[in-house]
């Protein structure tokens, strides 16, 4: 089968996360709306909580599945292999759960938590975690392009049935479990449908010799052994931080936080689309040994990339009090400083990723593992200092102060390994990160001008959706014109600019739509 390039593969995936962007917007309004701040707490503390666990039962197979994939996308017995890991994975998931039911442990480490939830969470997410792995595949199997038409149509839905449920007054905890199950279910369908389609995933044979399941057992093992003390650290700690906001806030302070994760989380949509994509395509050259050809792609995409976080960032730092209003009432206006600190956090997921991606594709998992390690380490103590009460030596800052942890800590963290992947790459690192600083200032400058002329002089009097509305053309329409005089500032250089404007002239779109 013919691969779609790198580019168009991109594309595809970046137009269909505007439209999850606009989904997820739409679906954010409404859930934590519908909720209240206490069972959208609730909910968010099991989901996180059995993801951890799911991370955890994982141990980077995933990851090592994707990449080995990208490198031999048309060996059989791999797919089947992992289809072995997976199915043991789940039972042991799901094991553990019935384990701490029936003790003693759930009133510990899920403090007043119905079962029928928990048992409803930790599906959910193994339910997520296949449906993320089939989403791989397609990217490995170079099939981008029909899947994001696919999940396009399928979010449009999705948003449609949460509409409906929240107007006809549906929604609770029990609905909304139900409603991610069908999207999730509908999503992996999708997906087995479209490499099928393919002719992929066709005459697998699921019964493999004793002889090729030992040969992957030691490849998957060389691959992914040095992360078990990472997956387990990062399952330890991780649960620690938002148990700890469960017990000095209560579900309020989750919900809080979690609000704040979730706006966050939606700015980093656009980027987050092109990691599978940058994973397979320096898993490819390392395969090579292609150093050049590694490099070139580090520096052609982290920048733009990173600069288009930013953009969304910033603008959701300064527009909070609006975007909370929408999102959530006022309910959470609370949030509201917590939700403006975890908006800088995807800027520095974004490198997180990329430069992790980075790491894994090149099989230097020992060096991933101990900075992981150090850094979930030295961020525990902090957790503690920022939740904890005062008669506890605290600040009791609940999710502002869980908010302020997770930036800090991966802030220093993404740049220590932004500093080891350019020194591999001998690429300068003080390019990188002065980029990262001037980013942000400058984002934030043209976000904070938008919302002034917006909010002092146009709509003084207007309501909060037409304020962020309108300040968010304005606020694009700045970006536009200063990528046009200034592209070095967004990783891009004048003849991006010129082939792009090349791209969408009419002459070339009446071409496109011909051919």
């Amino acid at each position: 089968m013919r691969n779609d390039s790198l580019k168009k593969r991109y594309f595809y995936k970046l137009f269909a996360n505007f439209i999850t962007f606009g989904a997820s917007f739409f679906t954010q309004m409404i859930i934590p709306r519908g909720l209240g701040p206490q069972l959208y707490g609730d909910y968010n503390f099991l989901t996180n909580f059995f993801s951890q666990v799911v991370s955890f039962g994982d141990m980077g197979t995933s990851t090592c599945f994707y990449t080995k994939l990208s490198r031999r996308p048309n060996e059989k017995s791999l797919v089947s292999f992992y289809f072995y890991i997976v199915t043991v994975i789940s039972l042991a998931i799901l094991i553990f759960a019935v384990v701490i039911t029936v003790s003693s442990a759930h009133g510990v480490l899920l403090p007043d938590q119905k079962f029928v939830y928990i048992y409803f969470a930790v599906g959910l997410c193994i339910l997520m975690w296949i449906s993320q792995i089939l989403n791989n595949m397609v990217d490995s199997f170079g099939v981008t392009v029909p899947a994001e038409k696919t999940k396009m149509v399928q979010r449009v839905l999705a948003l449609i049935v949460i509409v409906v449920i929240f107007i006809f007054n549906w929604l609770n905890l029990t609905s909304l479990f139900w409603y991610q199950y069908a999207v999730y279910l509908s999503l992996g369908a999708a997906f087995i449908w479209i490499m099928r389609r393919h002719n992929y995933l066709l005459k697998l044979k699921f019964v493999l010799p004793v002889r090729k399941i030992l040969y992957y057992l030691r490849d998957f093992y060389n691959y992914t052994h040095p992360l078990f003390m990472y997956f387990l650290v990062g399952v330890i700690v991780n649960t620690l931080d938002r148990w700890l906001l469960q017990i000095f806030g209560g579900s309020f302070e989750q919900g809080f936080y979690s609000l704040a994760f979730q706006v966050g989380a939606i700015c980093i949509m656009f980027t987050g689309a092109m990691t599978p994509l940058f994973t397979r395509e320096i898993s490819i050259a390392f395969k090579k040994k292609d150093t050049v050809q590694m490099s070139k792609l580090f520096s052609r995409y982290v920048p733009i990339l990173v600069s288009i976080t930013a953009y969304f960032s910033c603008f959701v730092a300064v527009e909070t009090e609006k975007i909370i209003y929408i999102t959530g009432g006022e309910k959470y206006k609370a949030a509201a400083l917590a939700t403006a600190i975890m908006a800088f956090y995807p800027i520095y997921q974004t490198y997180g990723q990329l430069s992790s991606s980075f790491f894994l594709a090149s099989d230097q998992t020992k060096l991933y593992r101990n900075m992981g390690i150090f850094f979930l380490i030295a961020g525990l103590p902090l957790t503690y200092f920022l939740i904890a009460p005062r008669s506890m030596f605290g600040l009791n800052a609940g999710a502002t102060g869980l908010a302020i942890k997770m930036v800090a800590i991966q802030f220093v963290g993404v740049n220590c390994m932004l500093y080891l992947n350019a020194k591999f790459l001998k690429i300068s690192f003080w390019k990188y990160f002065v980029h990262q600083i001037t980013n942000i200032v400058f984002f934030l400058f043209l976000a904070f001008f938008a919302s002034f002329v917006i909010d002092r002089i146009v709509l003084p009097q207007g309501i909060n959706f037409l304020k962020l509305l309108f300040a968010g053309m304005v606020y694009t329409v700045m970006v536009i014109i200063c990528g046009y005089f200034l592209p070095l500032m967004y990783g891009l250089n004048k003849s991006d600019i010129r082939n792009f404007i090349n791209k969408i002239s009419p002459v070339n779109l009446t071409k496109n739509a011909q051919s």
